[in-house]
């Protein structure tokens, strides 16, 4: 068995890689590690975003953690964030969360959360992943010791007034165009900033199982750009499926991508004092315009490998309060233990409203430089040998030489998707395009 665990979480194609008994095994597996020293029943929260899989998967993962011994708290659809965060304010042992967050309908996900709302580091994924490899028949609980099965029925409306109560603030006289992406936050977020006092108008809330994600939402952000512009909004706030990141759209249509966000709101934060140690952590995808709009600002980088979880290691390591990723994960550990959509939305209209900025002046912290990110499909198991392909390295130092010092090359496979990414930056777009694209058709040519 290959590993299972990518860098959230374990994904696959719901009923082909993400199996009904899988769910089983990792619902019994989780809840004997992550609940297994406690001296009480243990407790652990599943929620799920809107694809059809959801149920099935969630039937088989309660089973499973009931099978443990441990009661399974069914929360029905809400973000991501709603469970890090409901796990540790209702004192459960773990939780759950089934979703492939940017990802089509047909792919599904399962990722774990312990007692304190945090993702799971490596070893802990490990352990869980051995104990499913060794199918171990041991500790069947019997009698009353199998676990119940419940509902959490104000699960979403408990989250929804911690995000009030956190980061709530008047927002009266906004107009904001919402897509939620047809996920997580379509019965949310839309309520949320109307009883905040914004206007909302809404796309992408009318999910029925197949159209999460599906031209909507924070990787599609062109329906969004339309509604702002027709109607005149005061900005645009997209989702993805589960909520737990969050792109914009100014007042005149244009995307602002997260490093752009993060740069407002660190930089507000920097002008109030309290941002630790002058520090804005991020991944090397992010554009090196950041690096100049925060060196401008006497604000310091920290730079991580890609995903979440190793940007909020080295934020917890360091001590920092914001961090993120291009593609919207925001992470802002005073409020939160994992990148929170709607959080990160709500501090960025504080930061705007500090500023006394539109969306549209704010956004001129920084300059982006051309970025282009394409895409190679290729078979999972051929990732390592793409990425060690010396006649691929050859291209991509061939590519850096070419920018002379004025652009960069990054070569990543992704943890989530079996593809890899090719990412390169400079001043020339057409140029950096047409390296980029003759990099992937290398490697599908020798790899797909």
């Amino acid at each position: 068995m290959g590993r299972l665990f990518g860098t959230d979480g374990v994904r696959g194609v719901a009923n082909r890689e993400l199996t009904p008994e899988l769910a089983f095994d990792l619902g019994r597996a989780g809840a004997a590690v992550l609940a297994g020293e406690v001296q009480h029943k243990p407790r652990i929260l599943i929620g799920s975003d809107t694809r059809i899989s959801c149920g099935m998967l969630e039937a088989s993962l309660a089973a499973g953690i009931c099978a443990a011994g441990a009661d399974a708290i069914l929360c029905g659809v809400v973000p991501t964030p709603a469970i890090a965060y409901l796990t540790c304010a209702k004192g459960c042992d773990a939780g759950v969360v089934i979703s492939a967050s940017h990802n089509s309908f047909e792919f599904n996900g399962i990722k774990f959360f312990n007692a304190e709302g945090y993702k799971l580091p490596d070893r802990v994924e490990d352990e869980i992943e051995e104990m499913i490899a060794r199918r171990e028949a041991s500790n069947r609980p019997e009698g009353e010791r199998i676990g119940r099965i419940s509902r959490y029925e104000s699960a979403a409306a408990d989250y929804t007034e911690h995000l009030k109560q956190t980061m709530g603030s008047d927002l009266s006289g906004l107009v904001i165009a919402m897509d939620c992406a047809n996920g997580a936050a379509s019965a949310i977020a839309p309520r949320l900033f109307r009883d905040l006092g914004a206007q909302v108008l809404s796309l992408g809330v009318t999910p029925d199982g197949i159209n999460i994600n599906e031209n909507c939402g924070s990787t599609h952000l062109g329906g969004l750009s339309h509604l702002v512009r027709d109607q005149a909004c005061s900005l645009g706030l997209a989702f993805d499926g589960d909520a737990d990141r969050m792109l914009a759209v100014d007042e005149y249509g244009d995307p602002v991508d997260g490093d752009i966000i993060m740069a407002i709101v660190a930089d507000d934060m920097h002008r109030q004092g309290v941002l630790p140690s002058d520090t804005l952590v991020v991944t090397v995808m992010s554009n090196m315009g950041l690096d100049i709009a925060a060196r401008e600002r006497g604000i310091r980088l920290e730079k991580t490998k890609v995903g979440d979880r190793y940007v909020l290691e080295s934020m917890i390591a360091g001590g920092y309060a914001i961090g993120g990723e291009q593609s919207g994960h925001i992470i802002l550990t005073d409020h939160a233990t994992t990148g929170d959509g709607m959080l990160s939305a709500l501090r960025l209209l504080r930061a705007l409203q500090s500023s006394k900025q539109t969306l549209g002046e704010a956004r001129k912290i920084m300059t982006v430089l051309p970025q282009v990110l394409k895409s190679a499909r290729i078979p999972n198991e051929n990732k390592e040998a793409a990425m060690a392909d010396p006649e691929i390295l050859a291209m991509c130092a061939d590519a850096e030489r070419r920018l002379a010092g004025r652009g960069r090359v990054l070569v990543r496979a992704s943890g989530t998707e079996p593809i890899v990414r090719v990412m390169l930056e400079g001043e020339d777009a057409g140029m950096i395009s047409e390296m980029a694209e003759q990099i992937v058709k290398k490697i599908v040519e020798r790899h797909g």
